[in-house]
């Protein structure tokens, strides 16, 4: 028999340091779920032919215009956001107006860290997500390529 040479590659930590990037994407107009999932990948790496799951080789992701992401269907008068204060009927339910109107860089992470793995890794990778209302940023020393999603 002879040896494939057709093997699977593994980046090993250090090897995936050095290829990260910054991107720089622009939510304006975009639908929430689908610019969510797109911006999960680009954090985990899968957009690389290199990508390995068990190692953080995803590249930064810069979101500008947070606040002029949409949502589709009846999502914006019924969608709620929920949490829990750790005291009796402490539940909290916010709309989705009024979290847009409040916080419009929370429903993005939120939509983004749902499609993140729950795991150690997961969460550093999502700590490489900048997110801003408006269409400056403060990120210029990471040299991000403006990428069209």
């Amino acid at each position: 028999m002879a040896k494939r040479k057709d093997t699977t590659i593994l980046l090993t930590k250090e090897e995936a340091h050095g290829a990260r990037g910054w991107v720089t994407l622009d939510a304006k107009g975009k639908t929430l779920g689908r610019f969510a999932s797109e911006v999960a990948k680009i954090l985990r790496g899968k957009h690389k032919t290199t990508f390995t799951p068990h190692v953080d080789a995803g590249d930064g992701v810069i979101i500008i215009n947070a606040d002029q992401i949409v949502v589709s269907g009846n999502k914006e008068a019924q969608k709620i956001y929920r949490h829990y204060t750790g005291h009796i009927g402490g539940l909290r339910e916010i709309p989705y107006r009024v979290m847009k109107e409040r916080k419009p860089t929370y429903i993005i992470r939120h939509a983004v860290q749902g499609m993140m793995p729950k795991t150690k890794l997961g969460k550093a990778q999502l700590k490489k997500l900048r997110i801003f209302v408006g269409d400056k940023h403060s990120q210029e020393a990471q040299k991000p390529v403006a990428v069209e999603v």
